[in-house]
């Protein structure tokens, strides 16, 4: 067990490299150059001397001045430091404090909404693959939902509660501006109800997904030589569907630990269309400001939140599993 957890530790170690040292790189290919955007949004001097020489200190200042090679040590030695680096789409701010301020409103969006469409899914497939009623008529749904993008989805959801059904649920921010952020009952109501059509969003294109890979890998488990052999012995049909469930589920154990990053590229529209302050909206500016650092934090968010959801399934996997036990025993 030991050497299992030292052998999976260390190959997250080199995932982690290799996912942040691509993290590092992409900002610095994309088109644009970030201190043109910079200075684009202020009142510049008309003078040339002096457009030049505003120039050289911002991009002395952003350490864009340095060789490619020292660039990239030196982002290693602020991440170790803990210093992701000042923002250049939000002047004066650190991107280490904009990533604090919004890590907490995608993580109550996105954790809810996965989990949930999680459990919810596998049990609605699981019946699907067994009960025709329902395969017929939910099943049809689910791929319907699953096939839509979430930016539309979003759409149709205010279109649909906010104005033509007239619910009264907010469609923008993340809460009134008349409350504060603060532990108040005040603050928790205006943040339930501007939170609950960007989770219905993120949360029915998900459940789709999981019900039909449910129902699917259930069928499939179903018709496998265990099962019939299960069957001809007479074991309880009950039985026969328990194990069935059990062996489907582990596919989904791998898929949910992807899908906590994944859904974050979905969740940046989400965020643009009802203007929800978490790390999707942080995205989206920092693209549009070219802000590499910005980019940079978040993305390492990312990856450091679908590296740890692997490294907690891999550890389920070996509870869940007994074969994964039996293999670990070298047997």
């Amino acid at each position: 067990m030991i050497r299992y957890l030292a052998r999976k530790t260390l190959l997250y170690i080199l995932t982690f490299i290799a996912a942040v040292s691509v993290d590092w790189a992409i900002p610095r290919v994309m088109p644009g150059d970030p201190i043109q955007g910079l200075m684009a949004r202020f009142s510049v001097p008309s003078n040339a001397q002096q457009v030049q020489g505003l120039m050289s200190f911002f991009t002395e200042a952003f350490g864009f001045d340095k060789p490619l090679w020292r660039q990239y040590l030196g982002f290693w030695q602020s991440l170790i430091d803990g210093d992701l680096g000042p923002s250049i789409a939000y002047p004066g701010s650190a991107v280490t404090s904009l990533l604090l301020h919004a890590a907490p409103y995608t993580l109550a969006l996105v954790v809810p909404a996965t989990i949930l469409s999680y459990v919810v899914g596998n049990r609605l497939g699981a019946l699907a693959a067994r009960r025709k009623v329902l395969d017929n008529t939910f099943i049809p749904a689910a791929y319907i939902f699953t096939a839509t993008p979430y930016m539309f989805l979003a759409i149709m959801l205010v279109y649909i509660l906010a104005f033509r059904i007239n619910t009264g649920l907010p469609v923008s921010g993340a809460y009134a501006f008349s409350v504060q952020p603060s532990w108040t009952w005040e603050f928790a109501t205006s943040f339930s109800a501007h939170w609950l059509l960007p989770f219905l969003s993120l949360f029915l294109v998900q459940l789709g997904g999981w019900a039909i890979g449910m129902r699917n890998m259930i069928i499939f488990e179903l018709e496998a030589d265990y099962a019939n052999y299960l069957q001809a012995l007479g074991a309880p049909t009950k039985l026969v569907r328990k194990y069935a469930y059990r062996n489907a589920v582990l596919p989904q154990m791998s898929g949910l630990a992807l899908a906590l990053g994944v859904v974050v590229g979905g969740q940046i529209v989400t965020e643009v269309v009802f203007g929800y302050p978490g790390l999707g909206q942080l995205i989206f500016t920092a693209i549009n400001n070219r802000d590499f650092f910005l980019l940079q934090g978040a993305f390492l968010f990312i990856i450091v939140g679908v590296l740890i959801a692997n490294f907690v399934v891999d550890l389920l996997y070996v509870v869940v599993d007994p074969r994964t036990r039996v293999g670990i025993q070298g047997s």
